[in-house]
């Protein structure tokens, strides 16, 4: 058994993505845990969201972190907990957890992270700041940059963030994510089709109509339950039926990226433009987000091949570069 293990850590608020520095591998599993009884832990990770939408009264199924932030610390530490098990986070002498946390956190928010790594005394706590994990998988030269923008689209939140010489300048969390986004497409199915459709079957519709800019029309068959009969029922839903849907809320996002471009200095802003804005996370493989973002804030965009993998990437990054060990407090 190795005397001490590190692992770079981003709780997602959908799913968390753990990098093991020793096996140099990245896995990462639904935040989910599953509670039979209020008191005794059924499932966590994927074996939790296998049951979500299909479980009993007596079970719950919850996710511990919302809005990008941590809601239950001790639900996160089992989740977390039983995570790192799956990846042999067995050590005689601890581990070292790196800990990405989103940079617009109070003190109380971020003492939040640091008690969830340190059920065990004998672990090592880390922490970075999300935007700084970003900036280092997209390749940007943190120490030399005049002014960057990061926005990073997640499931259930969207930060925004500008950098400059080694340091966040500012930040910002949106409630805007993909969670919202289902949540608007699960609305709209039901008030159109009197037809009631899961998480999953939005997340779906989602992910394969949601076009953003070529005028395509599509339609895909689902399978909810009736409003009125209470029974299966299939229905057809096109695709400008979700277009419009998602419109307004990424469109929103769009504004705020526009209102953070006015009220910064005009050498950062001017920077900015010139490299474009640098965009991550989940939400951003929606068709098109890409081009639509550009059209909305008529700036570039550079979207990273990293997408919901982007933070870990990061944090993979800084473990293993002891010049970037500066930005780990």
């Amino acid at each position: 058994m190795p005397l001490h293990k590190a692992f770079g850590v981003d709780l997602g608020s959908s799913a968390v993505k753990i990098y093991s520095q020793h096996q140099d591998t990245i896995i990462a599993e639904k935040n989910m845990i599953a509670i039979r009884n209020q008191d005794q832990i059924l499932a966590v990770g994927n074996d939790a969201y296998e049951i979500f939408e299909k479980n009993p009264s007596n079970v719950s199924v919850i996710s511990p972190v919302l809005g990008g932030k941590i809601a239950d610390i001790n639900h996160t530490e089992m989740v977390l907990k039983a995570l790192l098990e799956k990846t042999d986070a067995q050590a005689l002498l601890g581990y070292s957890l790196y800990l990405a946390i989103p940079s617009d956190l109070s003190e109380i928010d971020r003492r939040a992270y640091y008690t969830i790594g340190n059920s065990n005394r004998k672990n090592k706590i880390y922490m970075v700041d999300k935007t700084i994990a970003d900036a280092v998988a997209l390749g940007i030269p943190i120490l030399h940059t005049k002014g960057t923008m990061i926005v990073n689209m997640g499931a259930q939140s969207t930060e925004i963030s500008v950098i400059e010489q080694g340091r966040v300048v500012v930040s910002k969390m949106l409630d805007i994510g993909g969670k919202q986004l289902n949540e608007g497409i699960a609305n709209e199915v039901r008030r159109r089709y009197n037809l009631h459709i899961g998480n999953r079957t939005a997340r779906r519709l989602k992910f394969s109509l949601a076009y953003l800019g070529e005028d395509i029309m599509e339609a895909r068959k689902i399978v909810g339950v009736d409003s009125l009969s209470g029974l299966p029922r299939e229905e057809i839903v096109p695709s400008d039926v979700i277009h419009e849907t998602i419109l307004a809320p990424v469109r929103k996002i769009c504004e705020e990226i526009q209102f953070f471009l006015e009220r910064i200095p005009p050498q950062i802003r001017h920077n900015i433009e010139d490299q474009g804005i640098f965009v991550a996370g989940g939400t951003s493989r929606i068709p098109d987000m890409e081009w639509f973002l550009k059209q909305e804030t008529g700036q570039k965009i550079r979207l990273s091949d990293y997408f919901e993998f982007c933070t870990v990437c990061g944090l993979k990054e800084i473990m293993g570069n002891r010049t970037l060990r500066k930005w780990v407090r």
